[in-house]
């Protein structure tokens, strides 16, 4: 049984949520605040699974709360529930701890399939929002994985990106062409690719071309 807690300045809102999700058997309404400051002292005495929250909370802002929440109760999984714009809050609740965001234009099933997705760990967005987050956190992969190489190692992936050859890397960088090929394996490796093609790719994406 998941025990759900409602947090949301409006009653209409709060009951809506309330009627809808008791109807299903595995999911539990334990409790129903009008303000951020409430959730800790409800936290304090009940049992709790997923918050559904509003962003735009009187006494105390929903994604302060959040960072709170998520301070002392790891556990928790939070759904932004919200009529501020996705684009501009989405992401940022994201990285304040929270495991979804959805706006109030949303249906009930679609309520119903967030819970059910941060429930096993996953992150609920809209589809659009989604291929967002998913690029920037790709992207941010990529740029972590870019600063571990070493001085030498952008040297060769640059010469590499423009097609030189391991003998004429070699030449211009006055090295052994041995040390060349070693470079290589290790941009292979430290990019996580397998074949020439797909480093210069990556290296043409990061403008080191």
């Amino acid at each position: 049984m998941t025990k759900i807690l409602i947090v949301d300045s409006h009653p209409i809102v709060r009951k809506g949520l309330e009627l809808f999700l008791s109807s299903k058997p595995d999911l539990k309404i334990v409790g129903s605040l009008s303000s951020g400051i409430e959730i800790f002292e409800f936290m304090r005495n009940h049992e709790v699974d997923v918050i559904i929250s509003e962003v735009d909370l009187p006494e105390l802002n929903g994604i302060t709360a959040l960072r709170a929440i998520k301070n002392e109760n790891k556990s928790v999984n939070v759904l932004m529930f919200s009529h501020q714009p996705e684009e501009i809050y989405a992401i940022s609740t994201l990285k304040a701890g929270a495991s979804g965001y959805l706006h109030k234009t949303a249906s009930v099933e679609e309520i119903e399939a967030a819970i059910r997705k941060i429930i096993i760990g996953e992150i609920s967005l809209s589809e659009k929002m989604d291929k967002h987050y998913r690029y920037e956190d790709t992207r941010k992969s990529r740029s972590r994985m870019f600063k571990k190489l070493s001085t030498r190692e952008v040297e060769v992936l640059k010469l590499l990106s423009i097609g030189r050859k391991n003998k004429e890397v070699a030449q211009e960088l006055d090295i052994n062409e041995k040390t060349v090929s070693t470079y290589k394996a290790r941009l292979f490796k430290k990019l996580n690719v397998t074949n020439i093609v797909d480093l210069i790719h990556q290296a043409k994406h990061h403008n080191l071309t």
